[in-house]
């Protein structure tokens, strides 16, 4: 099979189309012909730093999938070849990922796909749907009259942060970079854009909350951000952020606020092979196809490539700023 191969890491050329065996499939899992594979940041540091499992060469990239199921395994129930799924599995140096044709799938990852949406669009989904569920909904607690801050509200996870939100009866708030960006979000229902080049995000959210603060602040950026977050969060409120805090991070406004803080990677139970994690991801997918096919919830797909195109998309990844997310189109 056709698949875009990383035998070292480094560069988005070292991303180089080879051909590989076609994976075979345990009784655990499905065999799915690829349409399309979604591009994440996770792909670019892996690429860059190296896999998980540095020992399994040559790495197929890519976490995010839809496609059609070819075969199922013995022990695989509720699933049968033709249907069109979407999902959350591999490439994380374990098992291969999706920037290939044929990917073999862990069955209790798979979700039916959104009959709304393209497997272009569809495969761009899974990752930064679990993740802002999980941050919102497993860590925050978010609950109906909230007022929550989205920060980067136009990226990946963060266009679908505010929409989820939205679906929960939080008023939302986003930080965006461009005038562009601020139409987006408001499209998407949030109530309240901060252009932060152009005003300070915390006296803007003070000013929104009545001085109150924030009840949940969803940090998507890492850095000093989630430093210069801590201010705008109510005290008891939640801060949940999806990347590692950094060693210098000053804790004393948390503290004092006792705030609590929340720590989210959709990736946990993938690499401890987490059988309730893995049920319970694919089961925000099936919510998440449901609210899709409803016209709740969309997913903006920035730009399409086709697969032996993969570095070009990774460089386009790593230059920042996009609206939306990336995808490969594997078998259009």
């Amino acid at each position: 099979m056709k698949a875009i191969a990383l035998s070292q890491a480094g560069g988005p050329e070292n991303l180089q189309l080879q051909d590989l065996p076609q994976p075979e499939i345990t009784a655990g899992q499905v065999l799915v012909k690829l349409k399309a594979a979604g591009i994440n940041p996770i792909d670019a540091k892996l690429r860059s730093r190296g896999t998980f499992y540095p020992e399994a060469t040559p790495h197929v990239l890519g976490c995010d999938g839809a496609g059609i199921i070819e075969a199922i395994g013995s022990e695989v129930t509720g699933w049968q070849p033709g249907q069109a799924v979407y999902f959350c599995y591999g490439g994380l140096g374990g098992p291969a990922g999706n920037y290939a044709e044929w990917a073999a799938v862990d069955a209790r990852c798979l979700a039916p796909k959104p009959d709304r949406l393209s497997f272009a669009e569809a495969a761009a989904a899974p990752l930064v749907l679990i993740t802002a569920w999980e941050a919102l909904r497993d860590r925050a607690r978010i609950t109906a009259g909230q007022k929550v801050l989205i920060h980067a509200g136009a990226g990946g996870v963060g266009h679908v942060a505010v929409q989820l939100a939205k679906l929960w009866g939080a008023e939302v708030a986003a930080t965006v970079s461009t005038p562009e960006k601020a139409d987006f979000v408001a499209g998407l229902g949030c109530d309240r854009p901060i252009l932060y080049r152009q005003e300070d995000f915390v006296s803007a959210l003070q000013g929104w909350t009545g001085g109150q603060g924030v009840d949940i602040a969803f940090d998507t950026v890492g850095g000093d951000l989630l430093t210069a977050t801590f201010p705008a969060v109510k005290p008891y409120g939640d801060v949940v952020t999806i990347l590692e805090p950094a060693a210098n991070t000053n804790w004393k406004v948390a503290r004092n606020h006792n705030l609590r803080i929340g720590l989210e990677l959709m990736l946990t139970p993938l690499l401890k092979h987490w059988d309730a994690g893995l049920r319970h991801q694919a089961e925000v997918l099936r919510q998440c196809a449901a609210w899709i096919d409803a016209g709740q919830l969309k997913i903006q797909l920035h730009q399409t490539f086709p697969l032996d195109r993969a570095a070009e998309a990774h460089q386009l990844l790593e230059q920042g700023g996009l609206i939306g997310k990336l995808a490969l189109a594997i078998d259009p």
